[in-house]
């Protein structure tokens, strides 16, 4: 009887596999048939010039008619959504992509990006990240991607060897942490942030971005007199090193820097691996000065990075701003 557990299992896991490869297949159907759809709608249009007119009679008609051959999906709202999904995409197969790989619902977010760089990070990121609508949505609503290219700038500046350029992707200024629903005036104890750190620790990590795994809170690291605790532990197994982050509810200070820079050279003698990369540490605040910034060992350090940390999900104004002005002190240190 032992075996027959295991044998149901099997025929499950095969049942299982079957049906995610028909969804897939399903799902990269429809979406190639609403690429050619918005092809067609192109072509019918523009007959030697737009006529917008002419256009939105011929949506709506068309609407009513699919919609009588074949139900719901077919409104004039989603018809310009299949116009739009084409234009977005003129000149390729779309079957040869990787919005073939991700659901419809994915890609009308990520044909609404303008930028094609932008869009092809989100196509990339989430299809390899499996990350489902609602992530996507946050992270393109966060500009998950223009907070790493304001850090690589910052990384850039510092680091010369090809080796290190892997850098660029992991490291966010600022982080934006609203999922642990802190208030945002009132003064934080550090404890207290960690605590809603590690209560909320599938998205801080999502927010972190690709390839990290939890190690340890507070965990202690001691020399021959001395202890010391470091707030967050993580290991990054595409960058193939450790991650030590110490939270600081303040502004960022000349004391906070060089206890960070002792902590990454204590974690290298005492945590790290022989095929470990140098660690990185990251100081998460409220604030920065500028100043401090400029004139300590960030400057020129490949190892220790300070990034803001936001407690609510800010106005795309207000990041575009920030991103701005990270960049500016960027050049200022240059």
């Amino acid at each position: 009887m032992g075996a027959i557990p295991s044998f149901h299992a099997d025929i499950k896991q095969i049942l299982e596999a079957a049906r995610n490869r028909a969804h897939s297949a399903i799902n990269a159907a429809m979406v190639e048939a609403y690429w050619l759809i918005g092809k067609r709608i192109v072509e019918e249009e523009q007959q030697g010039e737009k006529r917008a007119t002419y256009g939105k009679r011929l949506l709506e008609n068309l609407s009513i008619d699919l919609g009588q051959e074949y139900g719901k999906g077919f409104s004039y709202a989603n018809l310009r959504n299949f116009r739009q999904f084409y234009l977005t995409y003129p000149g390729q197969k779309i079957c040869y992509t990787v919005c073939s790989k991700l659901s419809w619902s994915h890609n009308r977010l990520i044909m609404r990006v303008d930028d094609p760089k932008t869009r092809q990070y989100y196509l990339t990121e989430a299809s390899e990240q499996q990350w489902n609508v609602r992530q996507l949505e946050r992270n393109i609503k966060s500009h998950s991607y223009q907070r790493l290219l304001s850090s690589q700038e910052q990384i850039s500046h510092t680091e010369h060897k090809a080796e290190n350029t892997t850098k660029l992707d992991f490291i966010k200024d600022p982080y934006v942490l609203e999922f642990l629903q802190l208030p945002e005036q009132t003064k934080l104890k550090e404890s207290r942030l960690e605590q809603a750190i590690i209560n909320e620790l599938k998205n801080f990590l999502l927010e972190m971005g690709k390839g990290f795994s939890f190690v340890a809170r507070q965990m202690r690291i001691s020399t021959e007199t001395s202890h010391f605790y470091i707030d967050l532990v993580f290991y990054n197994y595409l960058l193939k090193c450790f991650v030590i982050i110490d939270l600081k509810t303040g502004k960022l200070s000349h004391q906070d820097i060089g206890q960070m820079d002792m902590y990454v050279r204590l974690f290298d003698d005492l945590k790290r691996g022989e095929d470990d990369n140098p660690t990185i540490g990251i100081i998460l605040c409220d604030n920065k000065d500028d100043t401090i910034v400029k004139y300590s060992v960030l400057k020129e350090s490949e190892q220790i990075f300070a990034s803001k940390y936001r407690r609510i999900l800010p106005s795309e104004e207000e990041l575009i701003a920030e991103i701005a002005r990270e960049k500016r002190l960027i050049a200022g240190m240059e």
